[in-house]
């Protein structure tokens, strides 16, 4: 799917990178510097001490980090009680613990009173890879923007982590934020500014959109590689706050481009797409596809295998652009 030769698209802007980092390690320098810069912030862990990179913040502020263990329903009661006495609360284990084991107390105790709890969840979606189906979790998007008052944030690298573990300490009410596992690209300014339900453009364009959110934001930059050599301009879109959902940014960009595509690390039901749909549907009606996996449970394999098995690559993406335009075009 060409453009004519005469028809002139926008250069894609470059996206380059000098070393790959986990975003759970992203999350743990940003607790390290809460450490000094806010006394309220506070430390909770269930047994996952290194896995979601609290060492900083312990050496830091020792007497502010509570070592829970295997208790995650008491960890959130635990936060619950915190945020009561005016404390901050950082909760941090698997993000299969961290929203499918509690969430009846995250609903009662957390969502319920809208307490100030910021829910802090690691290993998220298929990229942990060879833990397998029983660790991996492809509905905790969907579960946590259904409680009311929830915040739900999924960050693309380790920089954009980091800063918005930094931003949510100062926002009041509920937080749930996602990160992972592997190493990725570091892509995103260092001293970037994180704005809580703003999105960020990554890519003007004007033939397709491209709403991508965590893991799936650098596959989205390379689809839209890609797309350019074919001759098609992508608008990319990232997605970091799911709920509140940036509707203005999508709508504008979908009402210039005339159809989108979304793309995220989890079930493509209930999650980014979902939501995007939602928006589509009562706003502006647009043809939409989905870069997700398909009502399925995962498996054992390293992060690329299960990338390419469910279908979360950026060649994936390129293929679901070509799907959306070609109904653009029958649309018209």
């Amino acid at each position: 799917m060409r453009l004519k030769q005469n028809q002139q698209i926008n250069q894609m802007k470059k996206y380059t990178y000098t070393e790959k980092k986990d975003t759970r390690s992203g999350f743990g320098a940003g607790m390290a510097e809460l450490a000094y810069k806010n006394p309220d912030v506070v430390g909770l862990c269930a047994d996952l001490i290194g896995s979601l990179k609290f060492e900083k913040f312990i050496e830091k502020a020792p007497e502010r980090f509570f070592q829970i263990g295997i208790a995650e329903a008491n960890m959130i009661g635990m936060a619950a009680g915190l945020a009561t006495e005016g404390k901050i609360p950082f909760t941090g284990t698997f993000a299969n613990f961290s929203t499918g084991r509690v969430y009846d107390q995250i609903r009662q105790s957390v969502a319920y009173s809208g307490k100030n709890v910021k829910i802090c969840a690691s290993h998220a979606g298929l990229t942990l890879g060879e833990d397998g189906a029983t660790h991996q979790i492809l509905e905790d998007i969907g579960l946590m923007k259904m409680l009311p008052g929830m915040t739900v944030i999924n960050t693309c690298d380790y920089n954009q982590t980091k800063a918005a573990t930094i931003a949510i300490a100062d926002y009041e009410g509920p937080v749930y934020l996602r990160f992972g596992r592997p190493v990725i690209p570091v892509f995103t300014d260092e001293n970037q500014k994180f704005e809580i339900g703003k999105a960020w453009m990554v890519n003007e364009g004007k033939d397709v959109t491209i709403v991508a959110t965590g893991h799936l934001v650098w596959e989205a930059i390379k689809a839209g590689e890609i797309l350019e050599e074919q001759g098609i301009d992508a608008e990319i879109i990232n997605i970091h706050t799911i709920k509140p959902l940036d509707s203005e940014a999508i709508l504008n960009s979908v009402k210039k481009t005339g159809c989108v595509v979304t793309a995220e690390e989890h079930n493509r039901l209930g999650g980014l797409g979902d939501s995007v749909a939602q928006l589509l549907i009562t706003e502006y009606l647009a043809p939409q596809e989905y870069v997700a996996v398909n009502d399925s449970f995962g498996e054992s394999g390293t992060p690329d295998q299960l990338m390419e098995k469910y279908g979360l690559t950026a060649n994936d993406i390129v293929e679901a652009v070509k799907k959306v335009m070609s109904r653009k075009s029958e649309s018209l």
